[in-house]
């Protein structure tokens, strides 16, 4: 959010920002993608069920990048089409949900310490 707030202010180039940004594309994918599958094997159907959508966004998003570009987050067209705002409501989102999970996640720790 903050490097995206930093180009939108034009404090750094499209060019830095977006290296900045695509180097963290892919453990994003993969972290997330472990966490679900972890979910799943563990029988916590709401946890999964609420990451799956994520997930499967995350792997869409990924797959979807056209040839050419950098990356996902593209320093020739991150200006164009509005792509800067869709992309910082897409981090805003990711923000809230990965505060619910993490509070959620700790929630079900001290449940799980409690009952033991």
């Amino acid at each position: 959010i903050i490097t995206l707030s930093d180009l939108e202010c034009d404090y750094i180039n499209a060019r830095s920002c977006c290296s900045k940004l695509n180097k963290w594309v892919v453990p994003e994918l993969i972290g997330h993608a472990v966490v679900t599958v972890l979910m799943l094997i563990s029988l916590h159907w709401f946890i999964f069920l609420l990451n799956l959508p994520v997930a499967t966004w995350n792997i869409y998003r990924y797959i979807m990048v056209p040839s050419g570009n950098m990356g996902v987050f593209d320093p020739t067209e991150i200006h164009n089409r509005g792509q800067l705002k869709s992309h910082m409501k897409e981090a805003m989102i990711k923000l809230g949900f990965h505060l619910l999970c993490f509070f959620m996640y700790l929630y079900s720790m001290i449940l799980a310490l409690i009952n033991d």
